[in-house]
């Protein structure tokens, strides 16, 4: 047997060997996401539906949910969670394409208030889709009723002296930006001037006084909850924090203060890196699925867009999220704030 024609059975061989490897390999899909929106009881009935591998990836605030997608150009990611104003942002990068609307059948299975896409700012751009609504909360102040006696009325009280090292702040820069300019009583705490953003970044540096830690997840709360003296914490989980806190047996209230609550509209959006856009507009179907969405709210005390959820009380206050005028700007001046640079520089 010549040796070009041993070659050729070798390989033939070899290919033989690799046809089940071939055969069981499955499509992967890759979430980027925040915790509770794909627990391990949801992700492992949507791979026992499809056969596909599911990998979640969770974020720990807007800046990281940022950072993981402009890296590599979303290449790492099929698809992912983001409220309505930081899409826009995404949009404009080019990391979030149009969905079809044709694939997401339950759409028809939503609340009125969620159904209609046009209807929901930052949603449809140029009569295309841009991401599926699933879960919303506003961000409201928790309180330790065992320390703070008061329903605190508004969120200066985060800065009051007699919380000095008792409160947990989130860490990200959009949100505490916003914040400290409610309480500056700015009329748009999106859009900040130059002068203004320094002067937010200076109450900031003085809050740091009063913050324990700046925590990253819902149940980093818990465990500085059980360990310390917490007063104060600015529930960026919203309701889930509270339902979090509450089964670990903290004895705690939830108030919107008299600034009203930054509240966020979070959605399933493709990322342009998409390998497999089918399946992840499969994915977001699939959690529009009634015992999905209502797992949201049993299990992680957070509203869905299917079922009905406890309405907040008619006279507070929710300010839906908009975009920011300087993510970027934000960002850097938040860097310095946590690394503790002196408020004189600001």
């Amino acid at each position: 047997m010549s040796p070009s024609l041993v070659s050729i059975l070798r390989l033939f061989v070899l290919a033989l060997l690799a046809l089940p490897a071939l055969a069981a390999a499955k499509e992967v899909l890759r979430v980027l996401t925040w915790d509770g929106y794909a627990d391990a009881e949801v992700v492992a009935a949507f791979e026992k539906r499809t056969g596909a591998k599911v990998e979640v990836t969770y974020a720990s605030s807007d800046d990281d949910l940022w950072n993981k997608l402009v890296n590599k150009k979303g290449q790492d990611f099929d698809v992912f969670a983001v409220n309505t104003a930081e899409l826009q942002r995404y949009i404009a990068e080019g990391l979030s394409v149009p969905i079809s609307m044709a694939a997401i059948t339950n759409n028809a299975r939503q609340l009125p208030r969620f159904r209609h896409y046009a209807d929901i700012a930052g949603l449809v751009r140029a009569g295309k889709t841009y991401a599926v609504p699933y879960t919303y909360s506003e961000m409201g102040l928790i309180y330790n009723r065992k320390l703070v006696k008061t329903p605190p009325t508004s969120f200066a009280a985060m800065w009051a002296p007699e919380y000095r090292g008792r409160v947990l702040a989130f860490n990200t820069s959009n949100h505490n930006f916003t914040l400290a300019a409610m309480v500056m009583g700015v009329k748009n705490p999106f859009q900040l001037s130059p002068a203004q953003l320094n002067e937010a970044a200076r109450r900031l540096v003085q809050l740091r006084r009063n913050v324990l830690t700046y925590y990253a997840t819902s149940d980093e709360v818990v465990e500085w909850f059980k360990r310390h003296e917490v007063a104060l914490v600015f529930a960026n989980y919203g309701t889930q924090q509270v339902r979090a806190l509450q089964d670990a047996g903290a004895d705690i209230g939830y108030v919107i203060p008299r600034e009203g609550a930054l509240a966020w509209l979070d959605c399933w959006a493709l990322s342009s890196g998409s390998q497999n856009p089918a399946l992840a507009q499969q994915w977001i179907n699939y959690t529009l699925e009634r015992p999905v969405s209502e797992r949201l709210s049993k299990v992680h005390g957070l509203a869905n867009t299917v079922t009905p959820f406890a309405d907040s009380p008619p006279g507070d206050k929710i300010i839906w999220l908009e975009p920011i005028e300087d993510p970027a700007r934000r960002k850097l001046l938040w860097d310095k704030i946590v690394s503790g640079e002196r408020i004189e520089n600001f």
